[in-house]
């Protein structure tokens, strides 16, 4: 089963207390179809300048992923810049320059508008719903958003919401979107929007999953060397939606195992800058992983 994903393609700089990258390929779009392509085809709607190198063409394209929606525009591509201290988990923006992004209006390419599972990177909510009214008869939805869009967007991402059936957030915006302080809480609050499951992303901690019938707690992947953490939210849905499509199945079992995929995904991004270590990737090592998680938590029986 293919799979789409609407969001940013960028350029980012980024500085950590273990080095730094300038103008290095990054984006919401490209982690996570970069982490996606490793496990189904991959179509990408987005947008980049005419300042865009054909060599990050290519790596797309090399990795399968179907590039028909992304779209160049006269200008400049967009530009993040951010540093990183000690606390890994939090990014301090130095510079946004959104440049083509700011009047981005994805418009579908008439094949991508069949495709049944859908991924709708953190963009404004008003484009999510307008992604999602190109789209025919999507078997699974599934979002990203953050603060700013909270703050700025709330009606315009609750009604986009109605139309979900997954929301991926950080822990602090599941908070700040519930306008509830207990995390279980929240989540419940943030289901009675639309979305029967929400995943909230803890970093360091690993990731939760909130459903009607059942609570489920994936670890973090515990690493002695993580140099960048960019991204590592986007490869974490990447790999989620990417299993899902792969194995076309949405009962919980499977939700379970891509929640574990996802964080498969997530802890080899951090282990570089940009995409630096998802492209030296093989399925050998998505695998040992995997199986590396599962040994994480299990026990015995009393």
């Amino acid at each position: 089963m293919g799979l789409l994903v609407v969001g940013s393609v960028a350029f980012d700089s980024v500085e950590t207390p273990f080095g730094k990258a300038d103008n290095v390929l990054g984006g919401s779009a490209t982690y996570f179809s970069t982490a996606a392509s490793y496990f189904t085809g991959v179509q990408l709607v987005a947008v980049v300048g005419n300042d865009f190198p054909d060599k990050h063409i290519q790596f797309l394209k090399r990795r399968k992923i179907d590039v028909r929606g992304l779209q160049r525009t006269k200008g400049r591509t967009f530009r993040w810049k951010g540093r990183y201290d000690f606390d890994l988990n939090q990014a301090h923006t130095l510079d946004t320059q959104l440049n083509v992004f700011a009047s981005f209006n994805p418009q579908l390419p008439e094949a991508y508008t069949e495709t049944e599972y859908v991924f709708l990177a953190n963009i404004d909510p008003e484009l999510q719903l307008e992604v999602l009214r190109q789209v025919k008869q999507p078997k699974l939805v599934a979002c990203d958003t953050m603060n700013f869009w909270i703050e700025r967007k709330p009606r315009e991402l609750k009604k986009t919401l109605k139309h979900v059936d997954i929301l991926t957030i950080n822990e602090a915006e599941a908070r700040q979107l519930a306008q509830e302080s207990n995390l279980v809480r929240a989540a419940k609050r943030i289901m009675s929007f639309g979305p029967g499951i929400i995943i909230v992303k803890r970093g360091e901690y690993g990731a939760l999953m909130f459903s009607d019938s059942s609570v489920f707690s994936a670890p973090a992947y515990p690493l002695e060397s993580v140099f960048d953490p960019t991204g590592a939210g986007d490869s974490f849905a990447g790999g989620f939606m990417g299993y899902l499509a792969s194995v076309d199945s949405t009962d919980e079992s499977s939700i379970r195992q891509a929640i574990i995929v996802g964080s498969v995904m997530a802890s080899f991004d951090v282990e570089d800058f940009s995409l630096n270590r998802l492209k030296k990737l093989n399925t050998a090592d998505i695998e040992d992983r995997y199986n590396a998680f599962k040994q994480l938590t299990y026990f015995e029986d009393l």
